[in-house]
């Protein structure tokens, strides 16, 4: 890799992380080719860029940004082979590598998580992850909660008004 490919590489990574508040580091490194494949064709389908990178230039696109992200404590875990995977939805890595490896596999693992400016790390937080919830559910979580009260004064009052009229009706009747 030449110097221009380099300084590229880390230009390329160091707006992928700006642009993203949510990104994975994961170690695939054991898996099959059949199964590496399988893994980027899942990542596409769910709009997560994954993408295969050297801990040097990772580092070096971590160390460019702004201070009030402090990406130090990703550094110890730069080691190895390392995988970035980039998305808009903070737990959809964490449900898909869940999904891919099942219950045979152990790769891919996370050696951490970068979520809002919370660090997570280890692969015994990919359940925690993977429960997380996504804007879109905490908003339609909230909004359902916001309607509960008006919907149940409404039902009340509809299926009073069901038993109101049928009062009528009756008295109508039998005045009748």
């Amino acid at each position: 890799m030449t110097k221009k490919d380099k300084t590229e590489e880390i230009a390329y990574l160091r707006e992928k992380i700006t642009n993203s508040a949510f990104f994975y580091i994961t170690d695939a490194s054991s898996l099959s080719v059949e199964q590496v494949n399988k893994l980027r064709r899942l990542c596409f389908q769910r709009n997560i860029d994954i993408k295969v990178v050297k801990n040097t230039l990772v580092k070096k696109a971590l160390e460019g940004e702004p201070i009030e992200k402090n990406y130090t404590p990703l550094f110890d875990k730069l080691h190895g082979p390392t995988a970035l995977m980039f998305t808009d939805v903070a737990n959809a890595p964490a449900k898909l590598l869940e999904e891919f490896r099942g219950k045979q596999l152990k790769k891919p693992e996370i050696k951490a998580a970068y979520i809002d400016t919370a660090i997570y790390f280890g692969d015994e937080s990919l359940s925690i992850l993977a429960k997380l919830k996504s804007k879109e559910e905490l908003v339609g979580e909230i909004i359902g909660l916001l309607q509960s009260p008006g919907k149940n004064v409404i039902s009340a009052l509809t299926s009073s008004a069901g038993k109101l009229a049928g009062i009528v009706k009756t008295l109508q009747e039998k005045g009748a």
